[in-house]
């Protein structure tokens, strides 16, 4: 089948979208407002950049309801930080509710129970329960599409502080096991665990 994304609804692009890239890392964003309340919500349009200097990308799109931006890039245009907390299944429901449209001046860390805890060198909360948090200061913000329903922006930041939990942490390298991240698959409720896996070796140059 051959589909033209110009010829059907941008509800109907994202569901092909969300079925196909599959499956998707959450970006767990906890962001702080000019009033002072802190912010935390999830993001499956997320991945690294590059390593040097250490860069994270996701994209919040416009929200659903009323096609105005989210609290999250409100927050990151009017401070240049954020941190990012990865997310393992231990507090996968407390993640998902912060997903809900709560008013700007309520804090999702209040409303799911999870614990802010300051970051070091960002004025900024981080989420307690996650293994891993990277505090990140914005690199920049390139807005995408018209500013209409399905628009978006690709948020980039430059990690300054990475937090590691000693359990995770070997010779420089994260252990999966301990971590238990969840990815985001399609529909509403669809997630899964990283438990089954398979390596294949692959070889750095042809001659190897």
């Amino acid at each position: 089948m051959i589909i033209d994304p110009n010829k059907q609804s941008f509800q109907d692009n994202y569901k092909l979208m969300i079925g196909s890239i599959v499956p998707r890392p959450i970006a767990f964003v906890s962001t702080k407002s000019k009033d002072g309340i802190d912010n935390v919500a999830p993001f499956s349009f997320f991945n690294g950049v590059c390593s040097n200097p250490p860069t994270i990308s996701f994209c919040p799109v416009r929200r659903g309801s009323d096609g105005q931006i989210k609290d999250t890039l409100k927050n990151i245009q009017d401070t240049g930080v954020f941190s990012l907390n990865i997310v393992s299944e231990s507090f996968a429901s407390e993640m998902v509710e912060t997903a809900t449209e709560y008013p700007s001046d309520v804090s999702e860390f209040e409303a799911s129970g999870l614990t802010p805890i300051p970051c070091e060198n960002i004025d900024v909360m981080r989420v307690g329960e996650s293994k891993i948090s990277f505090e990140c200061e914005l690199n920049q913000i390139i807005d995408i599409g018209d500013g209409s329903l399905g628009s978006g922006s690709l948020v980039l930041g430059t990690i300054v502080l990475f937090h590691i939990a000693d359990e995770l942490y070997e010779q420089g390298r994260i252990d999966l096991e301990a971590l238990q991240p969840i990815g985001r698959l399609a529909g509403a409720n669809g997630y899964c665990r990283t438990t089954d896996r398979f390596e294949i070796q692959r070889k750095v140059k042809p001659e190897q």
